[in-house]
């Protein structure tokens, strides 16, 4: 008998609804999670559920209203549209395609038992992370694997690699960007990627010897650095500048939802005040560690970012969007799937 194939696309999450007590549940879910924060989990759960579910669900459900639509949050329609295309792209390749989110609905379990129900044995996953993190990548991942486990038949699963500096990701974010960019035409260009603490960089690094000993550690990927999200991102970087026909004089790279101090700099809400003061009038930014639009592009950067830049003395800042469910990532995201077939 031939063995049915499917694909799986696996996002970080999202609330079931804009509410304070659906967001609450979403942080609960999320911030328990070790891989996001490595602390003991007595520790853990007196930060999460005696500080931080405290005031924080509030706070981010007025954000979320604010970029929720007819169809619900924009990370969840973006990645049902994806899984669609995506699938009309692979044809008869594959017997379906479907998205799963690491937190909250649809979850990866239900998924995957729908899968299987339907007799996919085989699953490609797609983690929908372009650089590895432990917080996002392999907390994902191993949901997938943890999961497949508990299932009384176990499917065959295959993982796609961080794909930071895939041709096929690079190419479409251009294509996507560059009409944007030319209409908007920006004096300046910020490379914006999600942040992460320092200690998940540093721990990658097992010599000790290499992730922040000199000012461009991250200027190229070494065996030291391999997996190292903030070198991952300058490689992305590297490969979209190129692209793009930008330098060090007109872009730059900025890590953006910092939570403390001791995050991965430069920070992007401290770049976007500071461009604006130096004299950039219009600026834009790419957000190339999401391929899909969500809180942390259109609020924090689409506007309070964008409100930031002004008040400073800048004219205009422009959200360049992700790749979303757009025709060039959906046939770039099956030519990958294709290729792990």
């Amino acid at each position: 008998m031939q063995k049915l194939k499917g694909v799986l696309l696996v996002n970080l999450g999202t609330p079931d609804s804009p509410s304070t007590k659906d967001v609450r549940v979403y942080l609960a879910e999320f911030l328990n999670d070790p891989l996001v924060i490595g602390i003991p989990p007595a520790l853990r759960r007196l930060l999460v559920h005696g500080i931080i579910l405290r005031t924080r669900p509030a706070k981010s459900a007025k954000a979320y209203q604010e970029i929720w639509t007819d169809r619900g949050s924009p990370l969840l329609f973006h990645g049902v549209d994806l899984a669609e295309r995506v699938k009309g792209e692979l044809g008869d390749e594959v017997a379906a395609v479907e998205l799963a989110m690491r937190y909250r609905n649809p979850s990866v379990q239900s998924k995957l038992e729908e899968m299987q129900a339907r007799g996919v044995d085989d699953l490609i996953v797609v983690p929908l992370f372009p650089q590895y993190s432990q917080a996002a990548w392999a907390s994902a991942v191993k949901e997938v694997f943890d999961a497949a486990a508990r299932m009384a038949n176990m499917p065959n699963l295959q993982v796609v690699e961080p794909y930071y500096e895939a041709p096929h990701f690079l190419d479409a974010t251009v294509e996507v960007a560059r009409p944007v960019l030319d209409e908007f035409q920006p004096d300046h260009v910020l490379l914006s990627f999600h942040g992460v603490p320092d200690n998940h960089c540093t721990d990658r690094d097992t010599s000790g010897s290499h992730c922040q000993k000199s000012d461009n550690c991250c200027d190229q990927i070494v065996a030291q650095n391999r997996f190292c999200y903030r070198a991952q991102c300058f490689a992305t970087a590297r490969g979209l500048q190129s692209r793009l026909g930008l330098d060090a004089s007109n872009s730059e790279v900025a890590f953006q939802s910092r939570l403390t101090k001791d995050w991965i700099r430069p920070f992007t809400d401290e770049r976007v005040v500071a461009l604006a003061k130096q004299g950039v009038k219009r600026l834009a930014v790419l957000c190339p560690s999401f391929v899909a639009d969500c809180l942390e592009t259109i609020e924090e950067i689409g506007m309070r970012a964008a409100e930031d830049f002004v008040e400073a003395g800048g004219e205009a800042l422009q959200l360049v969007p992700c790749v979303n469910a757009e025709v060039p990532w959906a046939k770039g995201l099956a030519a990958m799937v294709r290729e792990n077939l």
